[in-house]
């Protein structure tokens, strides 16, 4: 084998390491962290098929958000996500938690995409210009006319109690319950 040969064998090994670091979630954090205040926002957002104008301002009055960004409406990660979202509803609910999704889709692919996938269970956003995805840091690195997978927890308050962000759709539920748990154990232990 020629040097020449080696070496791009190499990068190329190292390119896909890169990427499936970068697919798996490879430890990339959101540049807003626990404690940070979340940016306030108010976008059109579709539940059950319906439009009106999401502000969180409004939802952390009545207790604390699950906000959570998706690259794009019906592709395969999202829909699974979506779906544990709505899976999990009934659970949410029960600690006080609203839970909206975030992506670039126009709104009207979000209409379809809160019936069907949604489950006409929790509301989804349309950020068309990406101004919620940059304050929150959400944007996809590797292509930024998408919202990287992360998810928020926000308390009433409105600081930050958890962030976590991974292109792997499985552990946002459960990640973001468990967080939440454990903010509902501690406001009923101060209370006491």
């Amino acid at each position: 084998m020629t040097p020449s040969t080696a070496i791009s064998r190499t990068l190329r090994t190292v390119r896909r390491a890169g990427l499936a670091l970068l697919l798996a979630g490879g430890g990339a954090q959101a540049a807003l962290d626990v404690g940070d205040k979340a940016p306030p926002f108010a976008i059109e957002a579709s539940l059950a098929g319906n439009s009106f104008r999401f502000s969180l301002a409004e939802a952390l009055k009545k207790g604390p958000v699950v906000l959570y960004f998706f690259p794009a409406a019906f592709s395969i990660g999202c829909t699974i996500e979506a779906h544990q979202f709505a899976e999990a509803h009934d659970q949410y609910q029960a600690l006080g938690a609203t839970v909206i999704g975030v992506s670039a889709d126009d709104i009207d692919t979000l209409k379809k995409f809160s019936t069907t996938e949604c489950r006409n269970k929790f509301a989804v956003g349309a950020d068309a210009d990406k101004s919620v995805m940059k304050a929150y840091d959400a944007v996809l690195a590797f292509k930024p006319d998408y919202s990287n997978r992360t998810s928020y927890v926000i308390a009433p308050d409105g600081k930050i109690i958890y962030q976590f962000t991974s292109l792997n759709p499985y552990r946002h539920v459960s990640n973001t319950l468990g967080a939440l748990k454990t903010w509902v154990a501690a406001q009923a232990t101060a209370q006491k």
